[in-house]
């Protein structure tokens, strides 16, 4: 089963770190990885209008960002750049098929790039 996920949080899609899954925000399951290709195409044409910044991997996977879309981190004492994050996936892990190159080409990573460094303890980051 391949699933197209949206997510908002601290990471970019591609770092799987501990409880990932709770920045989801909307998720789609496709039993062809065409039919899931097409939305998560779909998907990345109409997210990109919305941010200045984008950094695509090869294998779907893409973070949109803007400058000043941050949140304040009172174990890092510092404000954490927010991602919404688009990944095309099979049973949750990444695959390993190249998405088209005007997917990851278009690439144009700047800015506040950073996330907390500490270990996640209770409601901190």
């Amino acid at each position: 089963m391949y699933q197209v996920i949206t997510m908002f949080g601290d990471n970019e899609p591609w770092w799987f770190f501990e409880n990932w899954q709770e920045d989801i925000q909307v998720e789609e399951s496709f039993a062809s990885f065409e039919e899931a290709q097409q939305s998560y195409e779909e998907k990345w044409l109409a997210i990109k209008n919305n941010y200045e910044y984008i950094h695509a991997k090869t294998n779907f996977l893409s973070a949109f960002w803007n400058d000043g879309d941050e949140r304040w981190c009172e174990e890092c004492d510092d404000d954490l750049q927010q991602y919404k994050g688009l990944a095309l996936l099979k049973d949750y892990q990444p695959i390993t098929m190249e998405s088209r190159k005007d997917f990851y080409e278009t690439t144009n990573s700047s800015g506040k790039a950073k996330r907390c460094e500490r270990p996640k303890q209770g409601a901190g980051c």
